[in-house]
C-alpha cells in the first residue's frame, strides 16, 4: 500500500507543499545578514499555517487559524524589539513571516498552485531589494502619477463598466472598449518605464524601441524636428524613426494575439513580412553610428486620464463607424474607415476590426485586410511627417525604410 493511501497520511501532501514554500522563502532570508529568521523558521511557519487551517476546519473553531497568526507575528515582533537603534529593524522579515503563514493556510484550503506562485513572487520581491529600491528612487512625481493613473484605469474604472453589447449594431460594449484602453495604456506604460529605466542616452536603438512602444507618432515627430534642426543627427534621427515604426508591427501582433488569436496565422504573414522587409535599413544605420550624443525624447504621460478617454472615444467612434459602413456598403465601407483612422492611430482601427470579427460582423480575410490598409495609411502619414518636418536631408534616409515595410506588408497579404 502506498503511504498516501493511508487515511491518516492523506494530508501529508499539503504539509510537504507548505514545507517547500517555507524553504523557498527561508532560503532567501537566510542570506540576509539582518534577518532573524531563516530556513528553519520559515519552514516551521509555513507548516504552522497549514496546521492551523487543518485544526480550524476539523475542530470547528475558525479562531485557531487567527490565533496562530497572532502567535507567530507576536513572536517575531518580540524578537525584533531587542535590536539596537543602529541595527536594521527588519520589518520586511516580519511581513514575510505573516505571508508565509498565510500561504501555508492557502495550501490546506486547496489553493496550492496559487500559494506556490505567491511564494515565488514573495521570494523575488525579497531578493531584489536593492534593484527595487534603485528603481523607486529614480521615479519622479510624474512617473508615480502615471502608475496611479493606470491603476485607476484598470482596477477602478474597468470592473464597474457593464459587459454587454449596446447601441446600434451591438457594437458598443463599455467593458470591452475600456479593456482595450487598458491594454493600449499598459503597453505604453511598459515602454515609458523601460525608457525611464534604460535612459534616453543609452542609444538610438533603445530610444527607437521604447519610443515606439510609447508613441511612434510622437517619436517620429520629435526626431524629425531634431533631424531638421541638427543635420549632423540625420542618421540618428532616421534610425530612431524607422525603429519606432518597426515596433508598431510588434504592437499590432500583440493586439491580434490577445484580442483575436484566430487571426494570428493570417496576421503573421502581413506583419512578419513587413517586419523582415523593414529590418535591414535600421540595422545598417545602427552599425554606422559612432555613439553620438542623443537629443531628449519628449513623450507625455501615456496613462493620463484625458489621453485614455480620448483613445476610448476614438476607439468607440471607429468601432461604430466601421460597423455601420460595413453593414451599409460592405467591406468597402470598412476599408474607407481604415484609411482615415489609420492616418492618425492604427491601434483603434485594428482593435475595432478585431472586435467586429469576434462579433461575427467581419470575415477573417476582411479583418486582416482592414488592418493592412490601416497600416499602409499609417506608414504614409509617418513618411509625410518626415518629408515635411524633417526636410530634404532626412527624407532620403527614412522613405526607403517606410517603403520596404509597405512592400513587405503587401507581399505578405498577397501570399494569404
Amino acid at each position: 500500500m502506498h503511504p498516501f493511501d493511508i487515511p491518516e497520511l492523506a494530508p501529508l501532501t499539503a504539509f510537504l507543499t507548505s514545507l517547500a514554500i517555507g524553504l523557498l522563502i527561508g532560503l532567501e532570508r537566510e542570506r540576509a545578514p539582518t534577518a532573524r529568521a531563516g530556513l528553519r523558521t520559515f519552514s516551521l511557519v509555513a507548516i504552522a499555517g497549514t496546521l492551523g487551517a487543518m485544526l480550524s476546519e476539523h475542530t470547528g473553531a475558525p479562531w485557531m487559524l487567527g490565533a496562530g497568526l497572532l502567535v507567530m507575528g507576536g513572536m517575531m515582533v518580540a524578537t525584533y524589539l531587542k535590536i539596537t537603534e543602529q541595527e536594521d529593524p527588519g520589518t520586511t522579515t516580519i511581513a514575510a513571516v505573516v505571508v508565509c503563514y498565510g500561504l501555508g493556510a492557502l495550501v490546506w484550503y486547496g489553493y496550492s498552485q496559487l500559494a506556490v506562485t505567491l511564494a515565488i513572487v514573495t521570494t523575488i520581491l525579497l531578493y531584489f531589494k536593492a534593484e527595487l529600491k534603485g528603481v523607486t528612487l529614480s521615479l519622479s512625481r510624474r512617473d508615480l502619477v502615471s502608475i496611479l493613473q493606470f491603476a485607476v484605469l484598470s482596477l477602478v474604472i474597468l470592473p464597474i463598466l457593464p459587459n454587454e453589447n449596446l447601441g446600434p449594431y451591438a457594437s458598443f460594449n463599455p467593458h470591452q472598449i475600456w479593456l482595450m484602453v487598458v491594454l493600449i495604456s499598459g503597453l505604453s506604460l511598459a515602454g515609458y518605464a523601460a525608457l525611464r529605466i534604460a535612459g534616453e542616452r543609452q542609444g538610438a536603438l533603445l530610444t527607437g524601441l521604447f519610443g515606439g512602444v510609447v508613441s511612434s507618432t510622437a517619436t517620429t515627430l520629435s526626431f524629425a524636428r531634431h533631424g531638421r534642426r541638427r543635420p549632423e543627427l540625420g542618421l540618428v534621427a532616421a534610425l530612431v524613426i524607422l525603429t519606432a515604426n518597426w515596433v508598431v508591427l510588434l504592437r499590432l501582433a500583440i493586439l491580434v494575439a490577445v484580442v483575436a488569436p484566430q487571426l494570428v496565422a493570417d496576421a503573421a504573414w502581413i506583419l512578419g513580412a513587413a517586419a523582415l522587409a523593414g529590418l535591414p535599413l535600421p540595422i545598417l544605420y545602427w552599425r554606422r553610428l559612432d555613439k553620438p550624443e542623443m537629443p531628449e525624447l519628449a513623450i507625455g504621460n501615456p496613462t493620463e486620464i484625458r489621453t485614455a478617454l480620448t483613445f476610448g472615444a476614438l476607439y468607440a467612434g471607429v468601432l461604430f463607424a466601421a460597423a455601420m459602413f460595413s453593414n451599409l456598403v460592405g467591406s468597402q465601407g470598412l476599408y474607407g474607415v481604415a484609411v482615415v483612422s489609420g492616418l492618425t492611430d492604427v491601434d483603434a482601427i485594428t482593435l475595432s476590426s478585431l472586435r467586429l470579427f469576434h462579433l461575427g460582423s467581419l470575415r477573417q480575410h476582411e479583418a486582416v485586410t482592414a488592418i493592412l490598409i490601416a497600416l499602409l495609411a499609417n506608414i504614409a502619414f509617418k513618411a509625410a511627417l518626415t518629408v515635411f518636418i524633417g526636410g530634404r536631408q532626412l527624407a532620403p534616409r527614412t522613405l526607403p525604410g517606410f517603403a520596404a515595410v509597405a512592400v513587405g506588408a503587401l507581399a505578405g497579404w498577397a501570399m494569404l
